[in-house]
């Protein structure tokens, strides 16, 4: 994908990555879920841009401790975790326009994270998965 721009920018969030919460007992409610909703932490699923049964996108559902500072500077009980492409661009572009960046892009082994503010203080974690 070329260099992301205000002008030529289609695509900026392509799905939901997770949802995150905290939680008195994240292993109890995971457990909870588990035996009264079929919830098992992940959610397959096709990006119907790409279908590719070999290797199906993704949405994680995750409880975290109720003292996590994951979340922070936000002080909200959980934070929503957006797919993306091409990270980092959309960093720049979003911070152009006002947007507050969280600490620094970080790159693992399944993907890169950039973490953003809204307006009321909501944490938004971007990941740019390597599918």
């Amino acid at each position: 994908m070329s260099a992301i721009t205000k002008a030529n920018m289609n695509k900026r969030v392509t799905g939901l990555g997770g949802v995150f919460f905290k939680s008195e007992n994240p292993k109890a409610i995971k457990e909870w879920y588990s035996k009264h909703l079929g919830i098992e932490g992940i959610f397959q699923w096709y990006n119907t841009d790409n279908v590719n049964a070999a290797n199906p996108a993704q949405t994680v559902w995750n409880p975290f401790k109720k003292d996590t500072d994951y979340f922070a500077p936000s002080e909200k009980p959980f934070m929503f975790n957006y797919r993306v492409e091409n990270l980092e661009e959309l960093i720049k572009v979003l911070k152009e326009e006002g947007v507050q960046q969280v600490g620094e892009i970080q790159s693992f082994d399944y993907g890169k994270f950039g973490w953003i503010l809204d307006p009321e203080g909501n944490k938004i974690e971007l990941w740019e998965p390597i599918d």
